[in-house]
């Protein structure tokens, strides 16, 4: 990839609206149009809109689809029914994450797979490498927007977005057609509140994150989605999750499928589970107000000594103190332990708590 900066297919929304834009994952994307404060509010008490355009998008199709998607990803393809999806992992050998991506199965030997933007050309390589059988990998990437409006009001907005048409249920996808353009609706998220994911043709982004503002929903930028994910210690690829550290490890082994027969990175996820965790990834909140905290902050035990750095770390807007994720010594990664977070110079009392940080009344 060169030093250029991808444009999203939205890139004038933005800057009609103001938006302060900044290099992420090799695309120019809106930080903020605002406050972070106010957009991280407008979600989880009414609607906000996000452009998720930079994320990649393939489509598998063909008879030997789902075997062939079964054998690279941990979660179990053959338990997706046709409308339905699931969070899965592609891993190396070592059981380490490559990516970790949303996988939904369109109709029986058609499937629709969103990664991150940061992964996208290195997993569609390491997929086009390791195909076999009847299968058809398209990258679809540059062809399509896509959008994401979150929050309590999303099925209202929606409603009134579509004339009426309702969401598909939570983590299943509405594959459909509005005027001769093909649209995929997919009902998960990235914030912990109701929500869908809008993917069409690039050429019509822009009409529809506009729709979503003019029926009630608020524009919101990387700064707030970070906020809002790691309030619910949903794992950011690149800082939590890397191919040194496996989803063992991360405390995501709901998402992986042992028992099926073989999938790579399986057996040394099977000797792992066997040897015990060395270290897993934690949620640590400060107990007072202090510095911002970051990504990096040093992590220290009751006795002051350095045991681990914040994968990610931010003021939560919602608690109004710090939080984090660490990967943590096993024996301290235990809810109550008390530690501390270094920042600027200053030791900030922090303990770890149970996952996530923020939960609705």
């Amino acid at each position: 990839m060169n030093g250029e900066l991808n444009e999203s297919p939205l890139k004038e929304v933005h800057l009609d609206l103001g938006a302060k834009m900044v290099g992420f994952a090799g695309w120019n994307m809106p930080i903020r149009y605002g406050s972070i404060l106010e957009e991280h509010e407008a979600v989880r008490e009414s609607a906000g809109v996000f452009d998720i355009s930079h994320m990649g998008q393939f489509l598998v199709e063909g008879r030997d689809a789902a075997v062939w998607l079964n054998g690279l990803l941990t979660n179990n393809v053959d338990n997706l029914k046709a409308g339905q999806g699931h969070y899965t992992f592609l891993l190396n050998e070592g059981g380490g994450v490559i990516d970790d991506l949303l996988l939904y199965r369109l109709r029986e030997e058609s499937f629709f797979l969103v990664v991150n933007a940061s992964k996208s050309e290195e997993d569609f390589a390491w997929l086009k490498g390791r195909r076999e059988g009847k299968v058809e990998l398209q990258d679809r990437s540059v062809e399509m927007a896509g959008i994401a409006v979150q929050g309590p009001r999303a099925t209202e907005v929606y409603s009134r977005m579509m004339g009426g048409r309702t969401l598909p249920p939570r983590n299943e996808v509405d594959d459909f057609e509005v005027e001769g353009q093909r649209m995929l609706v997919c009902r998960t998220g990235y914030t912990g509140e109701d929500g869908f994911e809008l993917f069409c043709r690039a050429g019509g982004g822009a009409h529809w994150f506009r729709s979503s503002l003019d029926d009630g929903a608020r524009p919101c930028g990387l700064g707030a989605r970070d906020t809002l994910r790691l309030e619910m210690c949903y794992p950011l690829n690149g800082s939590d999750l890397s191919p040194e550290r496996t989803p063992l490890e991360s405390g995501l082994r709901f998402f992986v499928d042992l028992e099926k027969e073989d999938f790579v990175g399986r057996a040394a996820l099977v000797t792992q589970k066997a040897e015990g965790l060395r270290e897993c990834l934690a949620a640590v909140r400060c107990s007072e107000a202090g510095p911002p905290i970051r990504p990096g902050c040093a992590v220290l035990d009751g006795e002051g000594r350095e045991i681990a750095r914040l994968s990610s770390g931010t003021l939560s807007p919602s608690l109004g103190v710090g939080i984090g994720l660490a990967y943590l010594p096993r024996e301290s990664a235990v809810a109550g332990t008390a530690l501390g977070v270094e920042v600027r110079g200053r030791t900030i009392p922090a303990e770890v708590v149970k996952k996530p940080f923020y939960k609705k009344a």
